[in-house]
């Protein structure tokens, strides 16, 4: 007889129930499935707020997943429900001028390295230079960014703002901030690989 696999079911105040399937879920499928444009996103974050979810909003270019980011995104992840990463496409990442040779991999590959962490809900691909219009599209509940920037910061043209913050408190959210773990960036690996 073949091993089943279940699926579990809750509703909110509702017994956990078992349903038996015999056919797992590609590896790869289940990536992409994570992989979302605004407007799909959008419904989904709806349907987590309805079941009173916390929603997670964080973004960046990730063109190496270090340890730095993973101690990052885990415990942004631990501050909600549902963790969603913003990834800044090519061209954006081109106008941050990180350097001539950024981004290193193509955004639909750092999308789907991000997917791939079980702690993650949802990724998706932004194109503007700031993630502003994305936030205020979504409204999540939470908005986090590294120790770096503040929190209370209320003039956006300090470097220490943080962009959609404004928006996120008006909706009756929260901004926090992550200390990063010491030792670890993109540039850093970069530097080591070209130069040994």
């Amino acid at each position: 007889m073949q091993p089943y696999n279940y699926i579990i079911l809750q509703a909110p105040y509702t017994i956990a129930l078992m349903i038996p399937f015999t056919q797992k879920t590609k590896a790869l499928t289940i990536i992409g499935n994570k992989i979302f444009d605004k407007e799909a996103l959008s419904n989904i974050i709806r349907m987590w707020q309805f079941f009173e979810k916390k929603v997670v909003f964080t973004n960046g270019c990730f063109d190496i997943l270090h340890r730095g980011h993973i101690d990052y995104l885990a415990k942004a992840s631990d501050l909600g429900n549902e963790l969603i990463i913003a990834v800044n496409s090519d061209a954006s990442v081109k106008r941050l001028e990180k350097g001539a040779s950024r981004p290193l991999q193509d955004e639909t590959t750092r999308a789907m390295v991000l997917a791939s962490l079980h702690f993650v809900s949802a990724v998706v691909i932004f194109d503007e230079e700031t993630p502003f219009e994305l936030i205020s599209f979504l409204k999540p509940d939470i908005l986090v960014k590294g120790a770096d920037y503040d929190a209370n910061e209320t003039r956006p043209q300090s470097k220490k703002y943080i962009v959609g913050s404004d928006v996120v408190k008006a909706n009756g959210g929260e901004v926090k901030t992550i200390e990063f773990l010491e030792g670890f960036s993109t540039t850093a690996i970069e530097h080591k690989i070209k130069n040994g």
